[in-house]
């Protein structure tokens, strides 16, 4: 099979410049380059530069996937979003990686033996930048839930006795681009729920926080919100949303209001612990809705038999005609007939009541041979009742 790497880069905070693209095309002379990114795929050879430095050069986001189930996911945020402190429990050697590089975070985290032989041989890699690029924006807003998850991504290499960070609230509910990270770095569900457990429910439409907030607009200088007004108006959301978060973080800070803590942190081994009681819980609980489904589908498919015999003889009859023209998809059709016929003589009647009209049918057909191979194949693979018997029936017939 052919190596296939993917890789994709995105330019949001600003547009590439006329001079950045021309040093990206002249490393491809083939890939997709606008003002917001890079593009390109490779089965032989592979990118000539260093993502990371692209990264501290160029661009916001960074997606790779390989057909060798390996995948990257980087994020470019600025240095104001988070303190050294708050981003230090979430780092993973090799696995969840922080640097810094001029005005701003790059966060890091890689699948490097990914389990899901599907998704990396049929995928392209083309829509993972869509689903998770707004991962970054979520982190300017302070939302840490995807800095946990990358966490729990690459903790596979950290010892039991491993500290947990601090768990995020929401960590049971979601958003949709935090459900594409853990599709994408693989993240095992069991471990996720284990984790989930001591995450309180995030409140949207919390009192206190709305409150805090409308304290806080009453007290922002005018200029100040003249300042983020012009941004809107000049189409710069991204500059407007940051310098509005950063503005209210600071006030909080200034206020000293902060979200305790939920939980005592736990070590990873409880959470290895944890995670396995939520795979047994799981598995009865897949159990049990499978065995709910098969009795719907049984019970669907016994009314269906039970209408089939509803019109018995009609049916008997269509087959004789199908039997009669001759064709190899007549008697596909005629078996298959036989064989709905069969399970519901099965449900309503008995077995040898089937066989008894089904010597009926075939008196006249003893010379079908390619029925009778047919009806063979039948009760071989659909468990047809008494099909098998009348290959003697038949060389008995023709020796007549």
């Amino acid at each position: 099979m052919n190596e296939y790497q993917y890789y994709e880069f995105a330019a949001i905070d600003r547009p590439l410049t006329r001079a950045e693209m021309a040093q990206l095309r002249a490393v491809s002379t083939r890939a997709q380059i606008s003002p917001a990114g890079f593009v390109n795929h490779y089965e032989w050879g592979d990118l000539k530069a260093d993502p990371a430095d692209w990264m501290r050069r160029y661009f916001d986001v960074f997606v790779y996937t390989a057909n060798w189930c390996s995948s990257r996911l980087a994020l470019r945020v600025p240095l104001s979003t988070f303190g050294k402190a708050e981003l230090k429990p979430f780092a993973i050697r090799h696995a969840s990686t922080i640097e810094t590089h001029g005005e701003h975070w790059i966060i890091e985290w890689s699948l490097n033996e990914g389990e899901d032989y599907d998704r990396f041989g049929m995928q392209d890699g083309s829509g993972w930048m869509r689903r998770l690029a707004p991962l970054r924006a979520e982190l300017m807003r302070g939302d840490l839930r995807p800095l946990y998850l990358g966490w729990l991504a690459g903790s596979h290499d950290l010892s039991d006795d491993a500290l947990e960070p601090e768990v995020p609230p929401g960590l049971a509910t979601l958003s949709p681009p935090q459900e594409a990270l853990v599709e994408f770095l693989e993240i095992d569900p069991d471990l996720l729920a284990a984790a989930a457990a001591a995450s309180p429910d995030v409140s949207p439409g919390d009192a206190a926080q709305d409150d805090r907030i409308d304290a806080w607009l009453r007290e922002l200088p005018r200029e100040e919100m003249a300042a983020v007004l012009k941004l809107l108006a000049q189409g710069l959301v991204h500059q407007a949303e940051r310098q509005v978060r950063l503005r209210h973080a600071a006030w909080l800070k200034a206020q000293h209001v902060s979200t305790p803590p939920s939980t005592a942190r736990r070590i990873l081994g409880h959470l290895r612990e944890l995670a396995e009681a939520a795979s047994v819980a799981r598995l009865k609980r897949e159990a049990k809705a499978h065995t709910r489904q098969e009795a719907a589908l049984r019970r669907k498919r016994e009314a269906q038999l039970r209408l089939v015999m509803n019109d018995a003889d009609k049916r008997w009859a269509a087959i004789d005609v199908q039997v009669q023209r001759g064709t190899a998809s007549a008697y596909d059709e005629a078996t298959k007939a036989l064989a709905e016929l069969a399970d519901g003589y099965a449900l309503t009647s008995s077995r040898e009541a089937f066989e008894r009209a089904l010597q009926q049918l075939l008196a006249s057909h003893a010379k079908r041979g390619a029925l009778l191979r047919r009806l063979r194949d039948a009760d071989r693979d659909l468990a047809l009742p008494g099909a098998a018997g009348w290959d003697r029936y038949f060389r008995a017939k023709r020796g007549k």
